[in-house]
């Protein structure tokens, strides 16, 4: 069975054989730990409808002059990182089925050459899924509490090194990662960025909230309506909130797998959770579907402007 390539080979441990695992598996379950059998064509239903969505949101936002905003920007890197999972798991399929098929043929030196730049798209976009959210969230964080000043912090130019930034180490740190995807140092130092990135998302949504709650106190008790700017950056932060627990639900057991690989390969626990690696896989792709769905409904204005992409009103 196909598998999105990269994350094939984070399937298994590198230091525990064959042996060891499966009997450490029919130990942990009686026999009944088989893993989960995830047919080829979900994973290309899921890649088509991810690849779809994230170009819409994509289109939308080069088109509506409004959203021509390092903000928008930033949502329009993360939805081409949730395009290269789509990209990647297209391109993998396609091409092992031209290969089963016996349509295409090609020297095996050619195929790993295809499977290294498979690996690149998704490791670059797992780093840069990461990063993106982190520099959203900052971007919120920035609107809200330096607000007359935003404008003079975060200008095009800086939004635009940032973004560039983001894509280089992203690209630099895929390639390290798929040269040495076997070195538990790798794995952790991709763990360790994970776990960083939840702790700053999460510190500085508290804030962006525990600020949002005393706003929200003080009106009340002076009754007096909100501004429509503390109420368009705190619905931003429930957008970004929403996406950032998203993102840990789908990508959070992958991780998971990676702690295990590192922490105790050997283990029937957890050689059975290795089994269901497919399942983590669906996941990953789900989050590049779920987050275009989050900027439409979250978004009046995106929303509004992906009615006219999808009815061809330009």
């Amino acid at each position: 069975m196909s598998t999105l390539a990269p994350l094939r080979l984070l399937r298994e441990p590198s230091n525990a054989s064959e042996g060891n695992q499966s009997n450490a598996t029919v130990g942990a379950s009686g026999g009944s730990c088989q893993g989960l059998d995830i047919p080829n064509e979900l994973f290309l239903a899921l890649g088509l409808v991810s690849l779809v969505e994230n170009l819409l949101v994509v289109a939308a936002i080069l088109k509506n002059r409004n959203l021509h905003s390092p903000t928008y920007y930033f949502i329009c890197c993360l939805a081409v990182s949730d395009m290269l999972v789509s990209i990647s798991n297209l391109a993998e399929m396609l091409f092992m089925l031209l290969l089963e098929h016996g349509v295409l043929v090609v020297h095996p030196s050619i195929v790993r050459h295809m499977d290294s730049v498979i690996d690149m798209l998704i490791c670059s976009s797992v780093v840069s899924s990461l990063s993106f959210l982190g520099v959203i969230a900052v971007d919120r964080y920035i609107t809200i509490f330096y607000a007359l000043r935003y404008h003079s912090i975060m200008t095009l130019q800086r939004a635009v090194v940032t973004m560039a930034s983001v894509w280089l180490v992203s690209t630099v740190s895929s390639t390290v990662l798929i040269t040495y995807y076997r070195s538990n140092t790798i794995l952790l130092c991709l763990i360790g960025f994970f776990l960083f990135m939840l702790v700053l998302m999460l510190v500085l949504y508290i804030h962006m909230f525990a600020l949002a709650r005393h706003h929200l106190h003080s009106i009340s008790s002076q009754q007096k309506p909100p501004t429509a700017h503390r109420g368009g950056s705190l619905k931003g932060a429930v957008t970004l909130t929403i996406l950032l627990g998203v993102f840990f639900i789908c990508w959070g057991p992958f991780f998971f797998h990676l702690i295990l690989i590192v922490t105790c390969p050997t283990n029937p626990f957890c050689t059975c959770f290795f089994s269901y690696f497919n399942l983590f896989l669906i996941l990953i792709i789900c989050n590049s579907v779920i987050d275009p769905l989050i900027y439409a409904f979250r978004s009046q204005e995106l929303r509004r402007t992906l009615r006219e992409v999808v009815t061809c009103s330009w």
